[in-house]
């Protein structure tokens, strides 16, 4: 399997990552991989360009898998319904259903499935070489077409932040609803906390609550934007930037062109995946410790 993968990632990564090539050390521009030229210029700050093509795209796939499996159930559960009923079962059970209690578990299980399915498709497609450069076009038959490149909404600061912000305020609702607000403050404090230490205590509780907003956001754009800088710069850009000749980026090529093979592997195989759980599962612990008993 894992053999099957590399053969299909190595032309894949060289192929998007090959416009570099064509550029010289002081054109070419790492940064600007991430760089969001309008694509089409709105009023205020609506232009739609290659993170809202991302972000339609994998909302597209988020909904239509959920129509897609809605639509094929059935009383003799086929292998289709079977993996999906697995992977039902197993964020149900371990994400949901293992940091909230039940009635709040069937309440926002459905959004905390929504949100893992939208933050993995997000991840994977930018694995995906498109043709979304277009800073760097390729004449086809005298057309100027976008050169293929790897993006991905979630290594935007500001996308990871707006979830971050959606899940910070849904927990701090449900935990005022079920203990008003001055409760839900008091919650903050953990249990056994007695006399003067209670202040300090609850200051440190107050920034950490803050905080979280920076962690979890920060968390998922950091590792998809380091996923994505490694696979550019052994993919290509390394050589590049050393302006080397063509015996020396021959020579680099034959050690960072496997690297980057290998970094691909690993951020689809596991990054990908394993960051919308972590999103996911802290969401759910947000949301049930915002409503327990014992904060």
């Amino acid at each position: 399997m894992l053999t099957r993968l590399a053969a299909l990632a190595t032309p894949l990564v060289l192929f998007a990552l090959a416009p570099s090539a064509a550029f010289g050390a002081e054109e070419f521009k790492p940064q600007n991989e991430f760089k969001l030229d309008p694509w089409i210029e709105l009023p205020g700050p609506f232009d739609i360009n290659k993170a809202v093509f991302y972000l339609f795209v994998a909302t597209a796939l988020t909904i239509g898998t959920f129509f897609y499996i809605a639509n094929r159930m059935q009383a003799r559960p086929n292998r289709m319904q079977t993996a999906v009923e697995t992977a039902y079962v197993a964020m149900r059970d371990n994400i949901a259903g293992g940091n909230m209690d039940k009635r709040m578990a069937a309440k926002w299980f459905p959004f905390i499935a929504a949100l893992f399915l939208f933050i993995w498709f997000s991840n994977m497609i930018g694995y995906l070489p498109l043709p979304t450069n277009t800073e760097h076009k390729v004449d086809v038959f005298g057309l100027e077409i976008p050169s293929f490149a790897l993006y991905a909404a979630t290594a935007n600061l500001s996308v990871p932040l707006v979830l971050t912000l959606v899940v910070w305020v849904a927990y701090h609702i449900e935990g005022f609803r079920a203990k008003g607000v001055i409760g839900f403050f008091k919650g903050l404090v953990p249990a056994g906390v007695e006399g003067p230490a209670k202040a300090p205590i609850f200051v440190i509780e107050l920034i950490s609550d803050f905080v979280r907003v920076v962690s979890l956001s920060v968390r998922l754009f950091a590792n998809i934007l380091a996923g994505h800088l490694l696979i550019l710069f052994m993919g290509g850009g390394l050589v590049v930037l050393l302006n080397l000749g063509f015996a020396g980026s021959l020579i680099l090529g034959f050690v960072t062109a496997p690297l980057a093979v290998a970094f691909f592997l690993f951020e689809v195989g596991l990054v990908a995946t394993l960051q919308a759980f972590i999103f996911s599962t802290l969401t759910a612990i947000y949301l049930g410790g915002a409503v327990a008993e014992d904060h």
